[in-house]
């Protein structure tokens, strides 16, 4: 679920006292509070804040391998969409592209395309969760035509867009699939039956069952990877502790 909306827009970032540009890579721990604010990590992933859906505060303390949400202050009712969604990723998002990134890459070429996370969870509403975008143009800016959404725990009285469209084995793990629409993309959600909190696995797999139900072709592109949480409630202390992603042809 994403704003169809959204802006970037330069961050404040607070470094030991001192001011540090967006684009500029994290040598020290971050505070991020933006609404759209990114910083990158390791000269290779961008954070974003993207606090899309409230105008109320939310901050992440982002370190060289991840983030933690240290502020989180809006609300929104478990039946419609969540109030942001803090993240980490590597490709291009509305126009941030994370530095030295291969993507967009036409499914086509790709040899490999893999990912590595480890989260920490605590209370609150919310989804913990992949979003892998795709389009049947190298695109950039603005919305992408498929998400999937790979969901690693949820908290809450929340559910993936659409409906139940079966179940399916995915990089060795069982998965509910749910699939719909949410007026600007089409979503496919892989939803694990219990938490995962580390894992390394193959994004092309899912790329693959996803073009096995006909919802892309081989010649549709790659836009980005990306990994962190969708709250309704709450969500302090929630964090990505390391992630990283690599995408070859």
């Amino acid at each position: 679920m994403r704003s169809t909306t959204r802006a970037l827009a330069l961050a404040c970032l607070l470094v030991a006292g001192t001011v540090v540009g967006a684009a500029g890579q994290a040598q020290a721990d971050v505070t991020l509070c933006d609404q759209y604010g990114s910083t990158t990590i390791q000269g290779r992933y961008v954070v974003q804040n993207n606090r899309w859906g409230t105008s109320a505060t939310q901050c992440l303390n982002v370190t060289s391998t991840g983030f933690r949400i240290t502020t989180q202050q809006g609300s929104a009712p478990t039946n419609g969409a969540p109030v942001s969604y803090p993240s980490v990723f590597l490709g291009c998002h509305y126009g941030n592209c994370s530095p030295g990134s291969t993507l967009p890459m036409q499914v086509s070429r790709i040899r490999s395309a893999t990912s590595s996370i480890t989260y920490r969870y605590t209370g609150g509403t919310y989804d913990a969760a992949y979003d892998i975008w795709l389009d049947p143009t190298p695109k950039t800016t603005g919305v992408n035509q498929v998400e999937i959404m790979i969901w690693f725990n949820r908290q809450g009285s929340i559910q993936p867009i659409g409906g139940v469209v079966g179940t399916t084995s995915v990089g060795g793990r069982s998965w509910q699939v749910w699939r719909g629409s949410n007026g600007s993309n089409d979503v496919i959600s892989y939803v694990a039956p219990s938490a995962i909190s580390s894992w390394s696995f193959s994004v092309l797999d899912f790329v693959n069952d996803v073009r096995a139900r006909g919802a892309i072709t081989t010649s549709w592109y790659l836009t980005s990877i990306q990994a962190g949480f969708e709250p309704w409630n709450g969500g302090v202390g929630l964090a990505v502790d390391n992630f990283s992603a690599s995408v070859t042809s």
